[in-house]
């Protein structure tokens, strides 16, 4: 009786546990207003002729500000920049001297972007995504979010909490695409300057711009 009892407590405190997800995820979403960190973006195809395909790996810095403003600068091993000013999405590939823009309310959508910047609760993230508490793993709480609508590329989202701080999001897409970027130094509520999130086409560059 004793082992059973024990048993069941251990039982119902791992399940404690990996219940934590959704707690942390809601009080990261009330009071993370903006933030910055450091990312490592590690992305993996799915294996080609059965044979695995060597995983590619990026960095950069990383920052947002709510509503609807983040900043991605990549800069190993190729520059790129990723801004998102609140209206247009702009994706400038430095090494093409190419700028790509797209308006953001339909670039966006169910997108982990907006897991982080365009809600200000999880009642409004509900609306795009089912959301659900993950197992524990690599020392991380996991919530695990999938998207309500079909019609994008992305399949599932992970979003992993070091204690309360943001460490990891995992990004499945519908062709078996695993991203995962792993942040580091991650500064909660700084105050960042409004040019963070301005972003101009430099003088020369060819510039796209998609409906």
């Amino acid at each position: 009786m004793k082992r059973l009892v024990f048993t069941i407590l251990i039982a119902a405190s791992a399940q404690w546990a990996s219940a934590q997800g959704l707690k942390i995820l809601e009080n990261f979403m009330q009071v993370a207003h903006s933030g910055e960190a450091q990312f490592t973006q590690t992305v993996t195809a799915p294996p080609r002729d059965g044979k695995a395909v060597t995983p590619k790996v990026s960095s950069g810095s990383f920052a947002f500000e709510r509503p609807g403003r983040f900043r991605f600068d990549y800069r190993k091993p190729f520059a790129q920049t990723i801004v998102a000013d609140g209206t247009t999405l702009w994706l400038y590939d430095v090494d093409l001297n190419q700028v790509t823009e797209r308006a953001q309310a339909q670039a966006l959508g169910s997108t982990p972007a907006a897991l982080l910047t365009s809600t200000p609760d999880l009642t409004a993230l509900r609306r795009d995504f089912t959301l659900a508490d993950a197992p524990d793993a690599e020392g991380l709480h996991w919530v695990l979010a999938t998207p309500k609508s079909s019609d994008g590329q992305l399949a599932s989202v992970r979003v992993g909490f070091d204690g309360e701080q943001l460490a990891a999001l995992d990004i499945l897409d519908h062709f078996g695409q695993r991203s995962l970027l792993r942040f580091a130094n991650f500064a909660l509520n700084p105050k960042l300057p409004a040019s963070t999130f301005v972003f101009k086409p430099p003088q020369g560059a060819d510039v796209l711009r998609e409906q």
